[in-house]
């Protein structure tokens, strides 16, 4: 009887998750039951499981919505139906086609129209809806004689007052008014709510025709949807058996050029993996990727294939991943098994500059009926729960900042706070919009809208409506395609060291950097900064403590610094085993055998599942759960248990120690969502390994290509430090020589018109067009000439030094900006400039003082140029130590001066801690701790240079100075304004610092990790 219910897919409109929609069916004894959210089906495969689990009767379809005008129900009668409404309502997304006030002409659809929008004559298939509260209108003449077109209404939004209410406050919150504000037109009526079926039929018992229309309705609706049968495109060729033939060939080929000629080994490993891909029918998989690889080749880009892709020897040789699964023995089961449940997916990364050019070749390739962006559901969060609901409740700015900001303990108490609190716990986690997953591509076979509506986000690629979750169960399995700058600077340097030094740099042949020595060296001693995943001040000290000079044990550095493995206080167990290999025994003879590479330790989600398996006894099927749970895709927190309960249930059978299995299972739990297949951190290992080689042989254009890639952990400041530490002589922009990116001439660096505040980007673009077009400009008056320009931006220019050439000083050039522009007007500039020579002026000598072009540099850019932070400082007292002698300070105290590059913020059970990376007067970096005792005396108070006073902790070869006290020191007053001197300390608070922030559970000392170095006792 139910044609018309709401989950919280109906976005800030319904209050249930389908979960609890369908249990409250189920205790009203509801035997069929609709699902019509407005304007979506994000819900509706939920929707059928979960009815089909409580022996419901699931229809579905859609509520057809403009603003808050309801125009007509939906009901899908079989497949297609579903497919008529999504056409219809992608038509208005994407094209913007009006939603029609009547339904267009379904042909499996049955429409149910409400009494104040039903049409005068009604199609086949075409219902009234009436609502309990309006039967009494059919005594009408105009609805007496319709009554056979007539069925139940009876939406569904909440199922109690309170959820009434927080429909209402949900309501306010999608029109951005405050709730006194709401009319009934913006609401659900109070009624919408489910009653039991024999209370509902009571209402209607004058009126049995409704009741007979409405199980009509429901015995037409039979919309089955096969949950295992694949969706994804099923060819790349013509059948599945052409689709083989090509990727045996393409595999062979490639073998034939990444391996020796007859090397048995690979030869035997690619055969093995053409069964398994054909019998599971993923050959089309493999090559939409490989085409898609191919297309970014012809286009000279560069990508990066990661993840569990790369245990894959047909993606090595068809030239997906660059990484050989033999190096590192990576077995293929990890990605593809006949005992998976789900396909895989490769991830692919290109630049962030490539990746709209690769996405417009597959939308364009597989056609834009079958291809769209996976969604997500953005959910509503602490500050925004905090933030909408204190909007909806008329509280003033300042409060909601509160409110948003504060942890809950801090927040006021007053009934309003409460209330909000009461509400926000029950939004908790409700979908609040949906956007566009960062990278899932799919690729249907049938239209894409026989599953989904489209919608077009900003972006401008349609997405469909339900998340990656939803698309994996329905078996539409996705296509990662990614971006991230680490490949921007890569692809840049490559293409600038064969600009400035004519050399060309196959960077994607992968042995070139490995057997380096001195890029091993420059590994070892953490000499990392602009390296692609390497660079952090954790990742740099792990190298350190880790002595890391070769690319297996960079593979192992990239998985142990994930959060998982360090909880686990396997981090650190590892690398004390590293640094003393006989210092241990396995506590197993399963870890001896399986784990020996990593000295027992597990590090990669394969070392998770080969203890299980082998240790716990598990069955394969429970491996496969725990790797979807440390991928971050199990949902399944039930599946999770059981898998548990096998685990124990198995080492008891198996004889082991109760206490030696809780101690495996508490390594193994830490592991879920957080640590990496060995896959991919090779993957990542070979992108790093190809930044460093770039860093340590060509270090100038690389370091320019990560400024102009916008940095990566990092602000723009330290990459231009490490650039002038590589040997570059750095300026800053110049009106004859700058480009909107920072530009290099042999060891000479120009930085970009992008790193000036304030200047507009069309204004910089037009600079360096212009110069192009007609040559470098001449003088200021030329260049006034030529652009049209304001005062206010040539004076930006003068300022930052873009018109040294002139050999003029700022304080020249500004008054003759000033007597040329000062009263000039944009259309007179062919008549004042045009007609002859400006006049010269005989000006007084204006004296510049010393770093004034440093504060002008600070004010423009963020960070002086034309000098060193030191070369600021009112004192000239650079410290006691400097960082190269650090290490001969083991449990000493020392007297440092150092600038701020960066503080990490970490939680602790006695408080919050910091950990800050510093320079010195020399321009080596440096790590101290901070601790919550020390921080309440010293705190950090912003960027600048520090007086430190600490004691050295040498771990492992990687210094850290614990900090007992602090001071900021001062900078000499801006010379500027030396006769403001209000104004003279103004600019020192653009001086910036790193700072990161994180809210995970604190790494354990070594004394609470517990982690046995000995054979643990078997019963």
């Amino acid at each position: 009887m139910y044609l018309n219910c709401h989950s919280y897919h109906s976005l800030r409109y319904g209050t249930m998750s389908i979960k609890t929609l369908v249990k409250q069916a189920k205790a009203c004894g509801v035997t069929a039951l609709a699902l019509t959210d407005i304007n979506t089906v994000t819900g509706i495969y939920d929707f059928i499981r979960a009815c089909e689990k409580k022996q419901i009767k699931p229809l579905v379809g859609m509520e057809f919505r403009e603003g808050n005008k309801l125009l007509y129900i939906a009901l899908a009668k079989t497949s297609t139906g579903i497919g008529e409404m999504c056409n219809l309502l992608t038509a208005h997304n994407i094209a913007g086609t009006p939603i029609p006030v009547q339904a267009p002409p379904f042909t499996e659809v049955i429409t149910i129209y409400p009494l104040d929008n039903a049409p005068d004559s009604l199609p086949p298939d075409a219902y009234i809806g009436v609502r309990p509260d309006e039967l009494t209108q059919l005594i009408q003449l105009r609805w007496r004689h319709r009554i056979n077109n007539m069925v139940i209404l009876q939406p569904v939004v909440f199922e109690s007052k309170e959820t009434y209410n927080l429909h209402r406050i949900l309501r306010a919150v999608d029109l951005n008014i405050i709730l006194s504000k709401l009319t009934s037109q913006d609401t659900c009526r109070e009624t919408d709510s489910m009653v039991p079926p024999h209370t509902l039929l009571s209402y209607y018992r004058h009126y049995p025709q409704l009741i007979t229309n409405t199980k009509q309705v429901v015995d037409s609706c039979n919309f089955t949807f096969d949950f295992h049968a694949p969706k994804n495109k099923k060819h790349f060729t013509h059948s599945r058996d052409e689709d083989l033939k090509l990727l045996t060939t393409l595999a062979y080929r490639g073998l034939a050029k990444r391996y020796p000629p007859e090397h048995r080994e690979a030869m035997d490993r690619v055969e093995r993996e053409l069964k398994v891909v054909h019998q599971l029918s993923f050959s089309a998989y493999f090559l939409i990727t490989w085409d898609i690889v191919q297309y970014s080749n012809s286009m000279g880009f560069m990508h990066i294939g990661r993840g569990s892709g790369a245990n894959s020897i047909i993606a090595y040789c068809l030239g997906i991943t660059d990484i050989c699964p033999l190096e590192l023995d990576l077995y293929f089961e990890r990605f593809l098994n006949l005992n998976r449940k789900t396909p895989p997916d490769f991830d692919i990364d290109w630049s962030w500059q490539d990746r709209d050019t690769i996405l417009h070749y597959i939308f364009n390739k597989y056609g834009r009926d079958h291809v769209a962006f996976c969604g997500t559901n953005v959910t509503f969060k602490y500050r925004s729960i905090f933030r909408e609901l204190g909007k909806v409740f008329g509280l003033p700015k300042a409060e909601l900042d509160s409110l948003a900001t504060m942890p809950i303990e801090q927040h006021d108490s007053n009934s309003i706070v409460a209330t909000i609190h009461r509400y926000g716990k029950m939004l908790e986690k409700f979908p609040n919009q949906r956007s566009m997953h960062a990278c899932g591509i799919l690729i249907s076979e049938e239209p894409i809208t026989h599953y989904s509506v489209l919608e077009m986000p900003p972006k401008g690629f349609p997405i469909v409506q339900f998340d990656m979750h939803i698309a994996e169960e329905i078996e539409l399995h996705k296509f990662d395609i990614l971006s991230q700058r680490g490949i921007g600077h890569i692809n840049d340097a490559v293409q600038l060291i064969q600009q400035n030094r004519g050399i060309t740099v196959d960077i994607r042949n992968t042995s070139l950097s490995k057997d380096e020595t001195l890029c091993n060296d420059y590994l070892r001693k953490g000499h990392t900064i602009g390296c692609f995943y390497i660079e952090s001040p954790a990742m740099r000290g792990l190298l350190r403590r880790l002595q890391c000079d070769n690319y297996k044990i960079l593979v192992a550095a990239s998985s142990i610094i994930r959060p998982g493995v360090a909880q686990s206080g396997m981090m650190k167990e590892y690398i004390f085993r590293h640094n003393n290999p006989t210092g241990f025994t396995y506590f197993h003879d399963v870890f001896r055998e399986q784990l020996h590479e990593t000295y027992g330790i597990m590090v990669y989600q394969e070392d998770v599942i080969k203890i299980a398996l082998h240790f716990g006894g598990l069955a394969a099927a429970d491996g496969d759960i725990l790797r979807r749970a440390m991928s971050g895709k199990g949902r399944s927190l039930s599946a999770l248990q059981q898998v548990k309960d096998n685990f124990f249930a198995s080492c008891r059978k198996l004889g082991h120690d109760e206490n030696l299995s809780a101690e495996v299972y508490r390594q193994i739990e830490s592991f879920a969502g957080y640590s990496f297949c060995k896959a991919h951190s090779a993957s990542y290992a070979v992108e790093s390994y190809q930044s460093l080689f770039l860093k340590v042989y060509y270090p100038l254009e690389f370091m320019v290509a990560v400024i102009n890639n916008l940095g990566g952990f990092y602000r723009t400041e330290v990459y231009v430090h490490e650039t002038k530490k590589s040997g570059a002589e750095v300026f800053p922009p110049c009106a004859n020589k700058s480009i909107y990116e920072t530009t290099l001439y042999g060891k000479t660096v120009y930085l970009g018109f992008m790193h000036i505040q304030s200047l507009p980007k069309k204004t910089a673009l037009l600079i360096e067009h212009e110069r192009k077009q007609h040559g470098a400009y001449r003088s200021l008056e030329d260049f006034i000439r030529r652009i049209p320009i304001g005062i206010e931006a040539v004076q930006i220019l003068i300022y930052i030094g873009a018109f040294r050439f002139t050999g003029k000083n700022k304080n020249e050039l500004l008054v003759t900006a000033r007597m040329l522009l000062v009263n000039f007007k944009p259309e007179n500039r062919a008549l004042m400039l045009l007609q002859e020579p400006a006049k010269e002026y005989k000006l007084p000598e204006l004296e510049r003082l010393p770093h004034e072009d440093a504060f002008d540099e600070i004010e423009l850019l963020g960070f002086p140029v034309s000098c060193s932070p030191f070369d600021l400082l009112q004192t000239k007292y650079r410290g006691e130590v400097l960082v190269q002698d650090l290490l001969k300070h083991h449990k000493k105290q020392v007297k440092m001066l150092a600038y701020l590059i960066a503080r990490k913020h970490v939680p602790t059970k006695l408080g919050t801690m910091y950990f800050g990376t510093w320079i010195d007067v020399h321009g080596d970096y440096f790590d101290t701790a901070h601790f919550p005792d020390s921080l309440q005396a010293y705190p950090f108070q912003g960027g600048g240079c520090y007086l430190l006073l600490g004691t050295v902790e040498v771990d492992c070869h990687f210094p850290t100075i614990t900090i007992h006290k602090m001071a900021k020191m001062p900078f000499i007053p801006d010379p500027r304004y030396n006769h403001e001197k209000n104004h003279q300390y103004r600019v020192h608070q653009q001086i910036k610092e790193d700072v990161s922030m994180t809210h995970r559970a604190p790494y354990p000392q070594a004394h609470e990790i517990g982690l046995p170095r000995q054979a643990m006792p078997q019963t």
